[in-house]
């Protein structure tokens, strides 16, 4: 796989959403958040995206750099891309004609601290 050297992708905002499940009950927001990202990991390949743009060189990946990986057409590959940017589980930015994607480790860490026991 050859990964090219960019920097990381603008990181969006992100806030905790909920404290963690042990803690409190959940509002319904919070559960709905938590419903849609839990739904975008949900998948084999969307997993495996995943782990593929947290332990990319430099931060970023291209799209074009990903169908090898998970052995799925470049469509396939962008439509889970787009259900993990959507769950606010990563974030892509155009660049010329390709499209490079970035884990959001504020995410991650939202995901972590709601299935933390006190």
């Amino acid at each position: 796989m050859t990964v090219r050297e960019l920097p990381v992708l603008d990181q969006p905002e992100v806030t905790a959403c909920c404290a963690p499940l042990t803690a409190e009950v959940l509002s319904a927001p919070d559960a709905k958040t938590l419903a849609k990202q839990f739904a975008a990991l949900g998948d084999p390949v969307r997993l495996q995206l995943l782990s593929l743009l947290a332990t990319a060189d430099g931060g970023a990946i291209c799209v074009c750099d990903l169908t090898e990986p998970v052995g799925r057409t470049q469509g396939t590959v962008s439509h889970h891309l787009r259900i993990l940017v959507e769950s606010g589980l990563a974030t892509g930015e155009k660049r010329g004609r390709n499209v490079w994607y970035a884990v959001v480790p504020a995410a991650l860490e939202a995901l972590r601290g709601a299935l933390a026991t006190r």
